[in-house]
């Protein structure tokens, strides 16, 4: 791999690693504390997120328990998780609220697909914007005689054969979620 791929390398984890986290909030059916990653809670005057306020625990495959370490912030990380919009319900226990994740209908989880869709096109465009600097890069140098033509498109068929696994690795990801939602 050329120099030019590989200084952006980092770059194209980074997009793929935002991409498993980013569907990891997905719904699936069965309960999962990475879907509630993403909550915030407004508590002791900031935001704070909610695996830092309570823990997170899964007792049964439709239900998740989140257990406060401060019991005086239970109403906050309730009115999180609600306004986080998971589509499942929330049931106060004094101590403890525990989360329902309903079965999903196959309109739900159609849905869930286009979203799913949505995060991976989203991945994509941050791979091709990589791709474009790098691009960007070996044509500088070619332009200040740092290499020749001939280097300059190897590189470039050097950097499309990585984004080409770049893209084949998140739809393979995308695929592999994809798989889990529409499972019943």
């Amino acid at each position: 791999m050329n120099q030019y791929t590989q200084s952006k390398q980092e770059e194209f984890n980074k997009a793929i690693d935002f991409f498993k986290k980013d569907i990891a909030s997905l719904r699936t059916g069965r309960a999962n504390p990475a879907m509630l990653d993403g909550v915030q809670v407004e508590a002791y005057g900031s935001k704070t997120p909610l695996n830092g306020l309570a823990g997170i625990t899964v007792p049964e495959a439709r239900s998740i328990v989140v257990a406060p370490w401060d019991k005086n912030v239970i109403k906050d990380i309730e009115k999180a998780i609600i306004n986080f919009n998971l589509g499942v319900s929330v049931v106060n226990e004094g101590d403890k609220l525990r989360i329902t994740v309903p079965q999903l209908t196959e309109e739900s989880r159609r849905e869930l697909v286009k979203r799913l869709n949505e995060k991976m096109e989203a991945a994509r465009i941050s791979i091709r914007q990589t791709r474009d600097e790098i691009k960007e890069n070996i044509e500088q140098a070619e332009k200040n005689k740092e290499i020749n033509e001939d280097d300059k498109f190897r590189f470039i068929k050097e950097m499309d054969e990585e984004v080409g696994r770049q893209n084949d690795e998140v739809k393979k990801i995308r695929e592999g979620k994809e798989k889990e939602i529409m499972t019943i």
